[in-house]
């Protein structure tokens, strides 16, 4: 099992980073986010997942271990597959699809391409009582975070290689200047989060 990666960025594109470990490129599918956040040359590390098919072998990954455990999870649900627990994932944070199972918010799921009704109830049913009740508690200096399109930016930088409170920093600046539907967008609010930290400082961090 290949729980986790951490090597120099080949390419990154769409949904996916091609990493070099040790002279071997892995191929990761993961969420646009961490995919527009990630830059070539410098390092990344990933969670990740390896599904195991009759035909393939295909790796998922993500920034943070909390949403590696809710993807493992959701691929452990009837008629969710890999695709479709990613796709959850580049919609939702950890925190939002732990709102959601708890609230049984189920048009929340409906929402995300591939995932029907039926689908959307099993998430809700087969999620409950697995994941922790939401909660904003991130440490002080980071209180932008809780929302849904923060918190994932948040990830997305953190595990990119900068401490919590710089990215939140960057984070909390960055909303108070953008556009509300920047604020309402990840790869919009994270390209301007990332603009802010500026290029140099972010391969000095990850290196």
């Amino acid at each position: 099992m290949i729980s986790s990666l951490r090597g120099r960025v080949l390419a990154a594109a769409g949904s996916s980073v091609v990493i070099d470990v040790g002279g071997v490129g892995f191929h990761v599918n993961t969420t646009p986010a961490l995919a527009l956040a990630s830059r070539e040359g410098a390092e990344l590390t990933v969670h990740t997942s390896l599904v195991v098919r009759d035909d393939s072998l295909t790796l998922f990954g993500f920034a943070g271990r909390d949403e590696l455990g809710v993807f493992e999870l959701l691929i452990g649900v009837t008629g969710v597959g890999p695709k479709s627990a990613l796709g959850v994932l580049s919609a939702l944070s950890p925190d939002q699809v732990a709102e959601a199972v708890h609230a049984e918010h189920d048009a929340a799921f409906r929402k995300v391409s591939g995932i029907g009704p039926k689908t959307a109830k099993l998430i809700v049913l087969s999620l409950a009582g697995k994941l922790a009740p939401p909660t904003a508690s991130r440490p002080a200096a980071a209180p932008v975070a809780t929302g849904g399109v923060a918190d994932s930016v948040l990830a997305a930088l953190t595990g990119l290689g900068w401490s919590e409170k710089l990215a939140a920093d960057a984070v909390e600046q960055t909303l108070a200047e953008a556009s509300e539907a920047d604020a309402a967008s990840v790869p919009a609010l994270l390209r301007l989060a990332l603009g802010r930290l500026g290029p140099a400082q972010a391969t000095g961090r990850v290196r």
